[in-house]
């Protein structure tokens, strides 16, 4: 197989990819992460996976005249069919994760894996109930935690999961940035 390349600097998914044991380079995507309005929440992820690949497969092909297999990914959390991003801020952090309080929400990867002419591209749906948090957990999680780099203000992984989520059905790996036995099943049937 040719090699693969991680169109991301995601730390969670190097590390997904890395737990499946599957050998890659990372080459951080400068793609816009804009989309056209519209387009449904999994709709959104996969546009925005495919803007990353094929930012990376461009950038590929000007530096060394061959593209390789590439993998990017963009994960989306989803409130009461509105989409919620990465925090600005401490009172947006907190704003979003009393908002995610005693509720489901969505969690939807998109992943776009591009091999020269083909592109495979799909979306992963999870769905992750949490507990009541209260304000002092919450102001404990972000303070500590710092999540602003994270859509929905949260970690699975971290001790706002450990402590605070109730329910998760689907993929847990989906819920950290990557659906890698998803991803793993699509690079075998390439």
């Amino acid at each position: 197989m040719n090699k693969i390349i991680l169109a991301s600097g995601s730390p969670r998914r190097k590390q997904l990819l890395e737990l499946a044991e599957i050998s890659f380079e990372v080459m951080v995507s400068n793609a816009d992460e804009s989309f056209p309005a519209g387009l449904s929440s999994s709709e959104t992820a996969m546009h925005i996976a495919a803007n990353k690949a094929l930012d990376v497969q461009a950038n590929l092909v000007r530096h060394n005249g061959h593209a390789q297999t590439i993998i990017a990914a963009d994960t989306v959390v989803v409130l009461q069919n509105k989409i919620i991003g990465k925090p600005r801020d401490r009172e947006d952090a907190i704003e979003i994760l009393s908002s995610l309080s005693g509720k489901t929400h969505k969690v939807i990867t998109g992943v776009c894996i591009l091999l020269s002419a083909k592109k495979m591209i799909f979306a992963e749906e999870t769905e992750v109930e949490f507990y009541p948090l209260s304000l002092s957990q919450i102001e404990y999680y972000i303070d500590y935690y710092k999540p602003y780099d994270k859509a929905g203000a949260y970690a699975i992984q971290e001790w706002i999961g450990a402590i605070g989520i109730k329910s998760i059905k689907g993929d847990f790996y989906n819920v950290m940035g990557l659906p890698v036995s998803r991803v793993v099943k699509a690079l075998q049937s390439l």
